[in-house]
């Protein structure tokens, strides 16, 4: 809590932090990734005006996103996300939810 302020102002501090923290994806970029791919690759793409780098895993579904610009380097500077998800026995997806993680460089 910040020394000075009245309970709704620290109320009002905390929710904007957390709302500052949560990032979603828009509809654009999840179509990319709900797409299936070569099984444990690292794939490289653009939509609109970012470019994107994501991992799959054994299945083909993308796990691992870095979002952003890439720089001089090649690297992409940006947000950093990883996907949850829950599967049926069959492979079907029941749900799935991709995590901020911060920033990468």
């Amino acid at each position: 809590m910040k020394e000075g302020l009245t309970n709704y102002e620290n109320e009002k501090h905390i929710w904007s932090c957390l709302k500052f923290r949560t990032m979603e994806l828009e509809e654009p970029v999840l179509k990319i990734l709900r797409k299936k791919y070569q099984p444990s690759s690292c794939i490289e793409t653009h939509c609109n005006h970012y470019d994107l780098s994501f991992k799959t895993d054994r299945e083909g579904d993308a796990i691992v996103l870095v979002l952003g610009r890439k720089d001089n380097t090649g690297q992409i500077k940006g947000e950093r996300f990883t996907r949850r998800l829950r599967q049926m026995a069959d492979g079907r997806i029941v749900k799935e939810f991709w995590e901020h993680k911060g920033k990468a460089s």
